[in-house]
């Protein structure tokens, strides 16, 4: 079984995070995204996505979606769940960790694609081109405030952001946060509960093992 893996990047990072927290230790395969070699052929016949991370069992079965990847450990190492233990808390969990991904990685994700020289032809990730459009860097900057606040009036009472158990859900949310500073941007001062929580969360052993 192996990860292929790109540490610097926050969507490597989430499963980084969590497979940390689950105790789990993996070999990993480096995929420098810096020089593309996630486009290249050998890596495309495996994952025609063209994205990281991916894991490939040991039967050839190969996996790229962060959510599948962590669903995969969550059902073969149960415990301890990031996941929530009741069908509540499962779709709980998995309800927030999809509105951090839509409404926080993806709005940083708008700006970052769209205004880094460096992302001048590839402004979606995945295997096709896509040109930049100035004006979804000026709507993602705008998503990303309001999932400041919207995230902040639901950590105002809870202690976490599914409920009062830490699970996938804050680690894409803390992800989200570190992500934005790559855009220069910071929890706003009046975001206090969403801070609070940063702080708390952030000094956690499994996210200092991966800045």
């Amino acid at each position: 079984m192996k990860l292929y893996d790109f540490p610097k990047a926050p969507n490597p990072r989430r499963v980084n995070i969590y497979l940390a927290e689950k105790g789990i230790d993996i070999e990993r395969v480096a995929v420098d995204l810096f020089k593309g070699e996630q486009l290249s052929s050998e890596y495309r016949a495996k994952n025609p996505a063209c994205d990281i991370p991916m894991l490939e069992l040991d039967d050839g079965t190969c996996i790229s979606q962060i959510r599948g990847i962590c669903r995969y450990f969550e059902e073969s190492k149960p415990s301890p769940s990031l996941s929530g233990t009741t069908a509540s808390e499962k779709a709980t969990v998995e309800m927030w960790d999809h509105l951090a991904f839509m409404n926080g990685i993806l709005a940083v994700a708008e700006v970052f694609r769209n205004s880094a020289e460096g992302f001048a032809d590839r402004a979606v990730v995945g295997p096709h081109n896509y040109p930049q459009l100035p004006g979804l860097a000026e709507r993602g900057a705008l998503r990303l405030q309001n999932f400041y606040t919207d995230f902040d009036q639901r950590l105002a009472d809870n202690d976490y952001v599914a409920g009062n158990f830490y699970s996938l859900a804050d680690i894409t949310t803390l992800v989200v946060c570190d992500f934005a500073k790559w855009i220069k941007e910071d929890i706003p001062a009046n975001c206090t509960h969403l801070q609070a929580w940063y702080d708390k969360v952030s000094q956690r052993p499994a996210v200092l093992a991966n800045p």
